[in-house]
Protein backbone atom coordinates (compact mmCIF):
# COMPACT_ATOMS: atom_id res chain seq x y z
CA UNK A 1 0.00 0.00 0.00
CA UNK A 2 1.24 3.50 -0.84
CA UNK A 3 2.19 5.62 2.19
CA UNK A 4 1.81 9.43 2.24
CA UNK A 5 3.65 10.99 5.19
CA UNK A 6 3.47 14.58 6.48
CA UNK A 7 4.50 16.47 9.62
CA UNK A 8 2.69 19.32 11.38
CA UNK A 9 4.68 20.53 14.38
CA UNK A 10 6.02 23.82 15.70
CA UNK A 11 9.66 24.62 16.37
CA UNK A 12 9.08 24.98 20.11
CA UNK A 13 7.02 21.86 20.74
CA UNK A 14 8.26 19.12 23.02
CA UNK A 15 8.46 15.43 22.21
CA UNK A 16 5.60 14.73 24.62
CA UNK A 17 3.32 17.01 22.55
CA UNK A 18 3.68 14.92 19.41
CA UNK A 19 1.81 11.88 18.18
CA UNK A 20 1.78 10.15 14.82
CA UNK A 21 -1.54 9.11 13.31
CA UNK A 22 -2.60 7.16 10.23
CA UNK A 23 -5.64 7.22 7.96
CA UNK A 24 -6.20 3.95 6.09
CA UNK A 25 -8.14 4.70 2.92
CA UNK A 26 -8.92 1.20 1.66
CA UNK A 27 -11.74 -0.64 -0.08
CA UNK A 28 -13.58 -3.53 1.54
CA UNK A 29 -13.90 -6.96 0.04
CA UNK A 30 -17.57 -6.16 -0.23
CA UNK A 31 -19.95 -8.25 1.89
CA UNK A 32 -17.08 -10.51 2.95
CA UNK A 33 -16.31 -9.88 6.62
CA UNK A 34 -13.25 -12.07 7.09
CA UNK A 35 -11.53 -11.02 3.87
CA UNK A 36 -12.11 -7.35 4.71
CA UNK A 37 -10.82 -7.85 8.25
CA UNK A 38 -7.61 -9.26 6.76
CA UNK A 39 -7.14 -6.00 4.85
CA UNK A 40 -7.74 -4.13 8.11
CA UNK A 41 -5.11 -6.24 9.89
CA UNK A 42 -2.60 -5.57 7.13
CA UNK A 43 -3.21 -1.81 7.41
CA UNK A 44 -2.96 -1.82 11.21
CA UNK A 45 0.34 -3.68 10.97
CA UNK A 46 1.66 -1.24 8.36
CA UNK A 47 0.65 1.75 10.51
CA UNK A 48 2.29 0.10 13.52
CA UNK A 49 5.53 -0.35 11.59
CA UNK A 50 5.34 3.37 10.73
CA UNK A 51 5.39 4.06 14.52
CA UNK A 52 1.84 5.47 14.53
CA UNK A 53 -0.14 5.71 17.78
CA UNK A 54 -3.54 5.71 16.03
CA UNK A 55 -4.96 4.33 12.79
CA UNK A 56 -8.51 5.02 11.59
CA UNK A 57 -10.70 3.42 8.91
CA UNK A 58 -13.85 4.49 7.04
CA UNK A 59 -17.51 4.11 7.92
CA UNK A 60 -18.79 0.50 7.96
CA UNK A 61 -15.68 -0.62 6.12
CA UNK A 62 -16.36 -4.10 7.51
CA UNK A 63 -18.06 -5.63 5.53
CA UNK A 64 -18.87 -2.56 3.40
CA UNK A 65 -21.38 0.23 2.87
CA UNK A 66 -24.91 -0.74 1.64
CA UNK A 67 -24.41 0.58 -1.88
CA UNK A 68 -27.05 -1.76 -3.27
CA UNK A 69 -30.05 0.10 -1.76
CA UNK A 70 -30.15 3.16 -3.99
CA UNK A 71 -29.13 1.18 -7.09
CA UNK A 72 -31.60 -1.75 -6.91
CA UNK A 73 -34.96 -0.14 -6.05
CA UNK A 74 -34.23 -0.65 -2.36
CA UNK A 75 -37.44 0.97 -1.07
CA UNK A 76 -39.71 -1.61 -2.69
CA UNK A 77 -41.80 -3.09 0.14
CA UNK A 78 -41.67 -6.82 0.96
CA UNK A 79 -39.54 -7.44 -2.09
CA UNK A 80 -37.80 -10.85 -2.27
CA UNK A 81 -34.65 -9.37 -3.82
CA UNK A 82 -34.29 -6.73 -1.13
CA UNK A 83 -34.91 -9.24 1.64
CA UNK A 84 -32.27 -11.56 0.20
CA UNK A 85 -29.73 -8.72 0.01
CA UNK A 86 -30.43 -7.74 3.61
CA UNK A 87 -30.04 -11.35 4.72
CA UNK A 88 -26.62 -11.50 3.02
CA UNK A 89 -25.60 -8.19 4.61
CA UNK A 90 -26.78 -9.38 8.03
CA UNK A 91 -24.90 -12.65 7.73
CA UNK A 92 -21.62 -10.79 7.15
CA UNK A 93 -22.16 -8.32 9.99
CA UNK A 94 -19.77 -7.90 12.90
CA UNK A 95 -20.85 -9.46 16.20
CA UNK A 96 -18.39 -8.12 18.75
CA UNK A 97 -19.53 -10.60 21.40
CA UNK A 98 -18.61 -13.50 19.11
CA UNK A 99 -15.01 -12.29 18.86
CA UNK A 100 -15.10 -11.02 15.28
CA UNK A 101 -12.72 -8.18 16.23
CA UNK A 102 -10.39 -10.23 18.43
CA UNK A 103 -7.64 -10.37 15.78
CA UNK A 104 -7.77 -6.60 15.34
CA UNK A 105 -7.51 -6.16 19.11
CA UNK A 106 -4.50 -8.49 19.18
CA UNK A 107 -2.81 -6.59 16.34
CA UNK A 108 -3.43 -3.29 18.12
CA UNK A 109 -1.82 -4.67 21.27
CA UNK A 110 1.12 -6.11 19.32
CA UNK A 111 1.99 -2.70 17.87
CA UNK A 112 0.75 -0.54 20.80
CA UNK A 113 -1.53 1.32 18.41
CA UNK A 114 -5.10 2.51 18.88
CA UNK A 115 -7.70 1.81 16.19
CA UNK A 116 -10.92 3.51 15.11
CA UNK A 117 -12.76 1.02 12.92
CA UNK A 118 -16.09 1.45 11.15
CA UNK A 119 -18.16 -1.72 11.16
CA UNK A 120 -21.67 -2.79 10.32
CA UNK A 121 -22.61 -4.22 13.72
CA UNK A 122 -25.06 -7.05 14.25
CA UNK A 123 -26.02 -6.02 17.77
CA UNK A 124 -26.44 -8.94 20.16
CA UNK A 125 -28.43 -6.91 22.69
CA UNK A 126 -30.97 -5.85 20.03
CA UNK A 127 -32.05 -9.33 18.86
CA UNK A 128 -28.98 -9.98 16.72
CA UNK A 129 -30.99 -9.39 13.56
CA UNK A 130 -30.85 -5.61 13.27
CA UNK A 131 -27.86 -3.71 11.96
CA UNK A 132 -26.05 -0.63 13.23
CA UNK A 133 -23.49 1.64 11.65
CA UNK A 134 -20.91 1.42 14.43
CA UNK A 135 -17.57 3.07 15.16
CA UNK A 136 -15.39 0.96 17.46
CA UNK A 137 -12.42 2.33 19.40
CA UNK A 138 -9.70 -0.16 20.36
CA UNK A 139 -6.95 1.16 22.62
CA UNK A 140 -3.21 0.50 22.55
CA UNK A 141 -3.65 -2.43 24.93
CA UNK A 142 -6.06 -4.13 22.53
CA UNK A 143 -9.11 -3.35 24.67
CA UNK A 144 -12.38 -2.08 23.19
CA UNK A 145 -12.96 1.35 24.73
CA UNK A 146 -16.22 2.40 23.06
CA UNK A 147 -18.79 1.11 20.59
CA UNK A 148 -20.67 4.02 19.07
CA UNK A 149 -23.81 3.22 17.09
CA UNK A 150 -24.71 5.96 14.61
CA UNK A 151 -27.47 8.08 16.10
CA UNK A 152 -29.35 8.72 12.87
CA UNK A 153 -28.77 6.80 9.65
CA UNK A 154 -28.98 9.01 6.57
CA UNK A 155 -31.51 8.73 3.78
CA UNK A 156 -31.32 5.28 2.10
CA UNK A 157 -29.24 3.95 5.01
CA UNK A 158 -32.46 3.82 7.05
CA UNK A 159 -33.54 0.82 4.96
CA UNK A 160 -30.56 -1.14 6.32
CA UNK A 161 -29.53 0.37 9.65
CA UNK A 162 -31.37 1.01 12.91
CA UNK A 163 -30.82 4.28 14.84
CA UNK A 164 -28.24 4.01 17.61
CA UNK A 165 -27.90 5.56 21.06
CA UNK A 166 -25.59 7.77 23.10
CA UNK A 167 -23.61 5.01 24.79
CA UNK A 168 -20.59 5.46 22.53
CA UNK A 169 -20.33 9.24 22.81
CA UNK A 170 -17.04 8.91 24.65
CA UNK A 171 -13.48 10.17 24.32
CA UNK A 172 -10.17 8.47 25.04
CA UNK A 173 -6.71 9.60 26.15
CA UNK A 174 -3.98 9.36 23.52
CA UNK A 175 -0.68 10.87 24.61
CA UNK A 176 -1.34 14.56 25.31
CA UNK A 177 -4.46 14.35 23.15
CA UNK A 178 -8.06 13.38 23.85
CA UNK A 179 -9.58 11.58 20.86
CA UNK A 180 -13.21 11.02 19.90
CA UNK A 181 -15.10 10.08 16.76
CA UNK A 182 -18.38 10.25 14.88
CA UNK A 183 -19.91 8.53 11.85
CA UNK A 184 -20.51 10.41 8.61
CA UNK A 185 -23.34 12.99 8.86
CA UNK A 186 -23.14 12.89 12.67
CA UNK A 187 -20.25 15.27 12.09
CA UNK A 188 -22.87 17.79 10.94
CA UNK A 189 -24.96 17.30 14.12
CA UNK A 190 -23.98 20.22 16.43
CA UNK A 191 -25.02 18.63 19.72
CA UNK A 192 -23.24 15.36 18.94
CA UNK A 193 -20.05 17.30 18.32
CA UNK A 194 -20.52 19.29 21.51
CA UNK A 195 -20.98 16.06 23.50
CA UNK A 196 -17.39 15.19 22.55
CA UNK A 197 -15.98 18.70 22.86
CA UNK A 198 -17.31 18.92 26.41
CA UNK A 199 -15.25 15.87 27.39
CA UNK A 200 -12.04 17.59 26.31
CA UNK A 201 -11.78 16.24 22.77
CA UNK A 202 -8.96 17.88 20.81
CA UNK A 203 -8.39 15.20 18.15
CA UNK A 204 -11.56 14.41 16.23
CA UNK A 205 -11.97 11.39 13.94
CA UNK A 206 -14.73 11.71 11.34
CA UNK A 207 -15.38 8.50 9.37
CA UNK A 208 -17.14 8.40 5.99
CA UNK A 209 -18.08 5.73 3.44
CA UNK A 210 -16.03 7.70 0.92
CA UNK A 211 -16.52 10.82 -1.11
CA UNK A 212 -14.75 14.12 -1.69
CA UNK A 213 -18.17 15.78 -1.55
CA UNK A 214 -18.50 14.55 2.05
CA UNK A 215 -15.13 15.54 3.45
CA UNK A 216 -13.94 18.76 1.86
CA UNK A 217 -16.28 21.12 3.76
CA UNK A 218 -16.97 19.66 7.25
CA UNK A 219 -13.35 18.65 7.94
CA UNK A 220 -12.09 22.23 8.00
CA UNK A 221 -15.29 23.60 9.55
CA UNK A 222 -15.21 21.20 12.52
CA UNK A 223 -11.50 21.87 13.02
CA UNK A 224 -12.06 25.61 13.15
CA UNK A 225 -15.16 25.32 15.35
CA UNK A 226 -13.53 23.00 17.86
CA UNK A 227 -9.94 24.29 17.52
CA UNK A 228 -8.91 20.64 17.24
CA UNK A 229 -7.16 18.46 14.73
CA UNK A 230 -9.72 16.67 12.53
CA UNK A 231 -8.99 13.43 10.70
CA UNK A 232 -11.55 12.60 8.02
CA UNK A 233 -11.03 9.03 6.92
CA UNK A 234 -12.97 7.51 4.07
CA UNK A 235 -13.48 4.19 2.45
CA UNK A 236 -13.04 3.60 -1.25
CA UNK A 237 -15.24 1.66 -3.66
CA UNK A 238 -14.39 1.19 -7.31
CA UNK A 239 -16.49 -0.92 -9.64
CA UNK A 240 -13.53 -3.31 -9.82
CA UNK A 241 -13.64 -3.79 -6.02
CA UNK A 242 -16.90 -5.77 -6.07
CA UNK A 243 -16.32 -9.54 -5.89
CA UNK A 244 -17.58 -11.43 -8.94
CA UNK A 245 -20.09 -13.37 -6.82
CA UNK A 246 -21.78 -10.21 -5.50
CA UNK A 247 -25.59 -10.65 -5.66
CA UNK A 248 -27.33 -8.37 -8.18
CA UNK A 249 -23.93 -7.12 -9.33
CA UNK A 250 -25.02 -6.14 -12.84
CA UNK A 251 -27.84 -3.99 -11.49
CA UNK A 252 -25.62 -2.41 -8.83
CA UNK A 253 -23.04 -1.39 -11.43
CA UNK A 254 -25.47 -0.41 -14.21
CA UNK A 255 -24.81 3.19 -15.24
CA UNK A 256 -22.11 3.58 -12.61
CA UNK A 257 -18.98 5.65 -13.01
CA UNK A 258 -15.63 4.16 -11.99
CA UNK A 259 -16.21 5.11 -8.33
CA UNK A 260 -19.15 4.53 -6.04
CA UNK A 261 -16.95 6.06 -3.31
CA UNK A 262 -13.81 7.95 -4.32
CA UNK A 263 -12.14 8.39 -0.93
CA UNK A 264 -11.48 11.97 0.13
CA UNK A 265 -9.49 11.27 3.32
CA UNK A 266 -7.83 14.39 4.70
CA UNK A 267 -6.49 16.15 7.81
CA UNK A 268 -7.19 19.68 9.03
CA UNK A 269 -5.24 21.65 11.64
CA UNK A 270 -6.79 23.39 14.68
CA UNK A 271 -6.92 26.68 12.74
CA UNK A 272 -8.90 25.05 9.91
CA UNK A 273 -6.02 24.93 7.45
CA UNK A 274 -5.20 21.80 5.47
CA UNK A 275 -2.42 19.51 6.61
CA UNK A 276 -3.40 16.91 4.02
CA UNK A 277 -5.90 17.92 1.36
CA UNK A 278 -8.50 15.32 0.36
CA UNK A 279 -6.95 12.32 -1.37
CA UNK A 280 -9.13 10.61 -3.96
CA UNK A 281 -9.11 7.59 -6.20
CA UNK A 282 -6.54 5.28 -4.62
CA UNK A 283 -5.84 3.09 -1.64
CA UNK A 284 -3.19 4.56 0.62
CA UNK A 285 -2.06 5.04 4.19
CA UNK A 286 -1.78 8.70 5.17
CA UNK A 287 0.46 9.33 8.18
CA UNK A 288 0.97 12.62 9.98
CA UNK A 289 2.79 13.84 13.06
CA UNK A 290 0.57 16.17 15.06
CA UNK A 291 1.49 18.70 17.74
CA UNK A 292 -0.68 19.30 20.80
CA UNK A 293 0.97 22.69 21.36
CA UNK A 294 -0.94 23.93 18.32
CA UNK A 295 -4.25 22.94 19.91
CA UNK A 296 -3.37 24.88 23.04
CA UNK A 297 -2.37 27.92 21.02
CA UNK A 298 -5.69 28.01 19.14
CA UNK A 299 -7.73 27.56 22.33
CA UNK A 300 -6.35 30.92 23.59
CA UNK A 301 -8.82 32.67 21.30
CA UNK A 302 -11.73 30.25 21.39
CA UNK A 303 -12.59 27.17 23.46
CA UNK A 304 -16.18 26.17 22.63
CA UNK A 305 -16.93 24.27 25.84
CA UNK A 306 -14.43 26.10 28.05
CA UNK A 307 -13.96 29.86 28.42
CA UNK A 308 -16.17 30.55 25.39
CA UNK A 309 -19.22 28.76 26.79
CA UNK A 310 -22.02 29.86 29.10
CA UNK A 311 -23.31 26.80 30.99
CA UNK A 312 -25.40 29.11 33.17
CA UNK A 313 -27.42 29.91 30.04
CA UNK A 314 -27.21 26.87 27.71
CA UNK A 315 -26.35 23.29 28.63
CA UNK A 316 -26.42 19.89 26.92
CA UNK A 317 -27.81 16.72 28.51
CA UNK A 318 -26.45 13.46 27.05
CA UNK A 319 -28.09 10.10 27.81
CA UNK A 320 -25.37 7.45 27.49
CA UNK A 321 -27.41 4.44 28.59
CA UNK A 322 -27.21 1.55 26.12
CA UNK A 323 -30.72 1.18 24.73
CA UNK A 324 -32.36 -2.23 24.87
CA UNK A 325 -35.96 -3.40 24.81
CA UNK A 326 -36.08 -5.57 27.91
CA UNK A 327 -34.48 -5.56 31.34
CA UNK A 328 -34.64 -9.00 32.93
CA UNK A 329 -34.70 -9.35 36.69
CA UNK A 330 -34.01 -12.89 37.87
CA UNK A 331 -34.17 -14.14 41.41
Amino acid sequence: MEVLEVTHTSENSSASDKIKVALAQIAPVWLKREATLQKVLDAVELAGKQDCQLVAFGETLVPGYPFWIERTDGARFNDPKQKAMYARFLDQGVVIEEGHLDAVCAMAKKHSISVYLGVMERAANRSGHSLYCTLVYIDQNGEIGSVHRKLQPSYAERLAWAPGDGNGLRVHPLGRFTVGGLNCAENWMPLSRVALYAQGEDLHVAVWPGGLRNTEDPTRFVAKESRSYVLSVSGLMRTSDFPEDTPELAEILEGSSEFLADGGSCIAAPDGSWIVEPQVGRELLITAELDHAMVRAERQLFDPTGHYSRPDVTRLVVDRKRQQLADFVDS
